[in-house]
């Protein structure tokens, strides 16, 4: 099992930067396939962005790629986002897949959530 912890959010200005991260507990989080989603008040939650438990393999969804980017290391994973925009406010969370090493991009396939960070984008 693992217990995620995103931190990083916060409020800020359109065109500012943000680097969100969540931090893992537990020795399984390197064969843990990661996401990171968010969700928007009432509207559904979706995909930003994933990477395999290796980090070779990522995906990203379009609306975000060429701002937003998602790494890890030994025992966080991290989503860097440029550029911000008023539209990316939402809440965002981590989430561990301990089913694969793949990424998904399905938030069903993902078995482990954090308790989410604000982000707020002013204009």
């Amino acid at each position: 099992q693992v217990q995620l912890v995103e931190s990083g959010g916060g409020l800020v200005q359109a065109g500012d930067s943000l680097r969100l991260s969540c931090a893992a507990s537990g020795r399984a989080f390197r064969t843990y396939a990661m996401g990171w989603f968010r969700q928007a008040p009432g509207k559904e939650r979706d995909f930003i962005a994933a990477i395999s438990s290796s980090g070779g393999m990522t995906a990203t969804a379009a609306s975000v790629k060429a701002r937003f980017t998602i790494s890890r290391d030994r025992n966080t994973v991290y989503l860097q986002m440029n550029s911000l925009k008023p539209e990316d406010t939402a809440v965002y969370y981590c989430a561990a897949r301990s089913s694969s090493i793949y990424h998904s991009t399905r938030h069903e396939d993902y078995d482990y959530w954090g308790q989410g960070t604000q982000v707020t984008v002013s204009s």
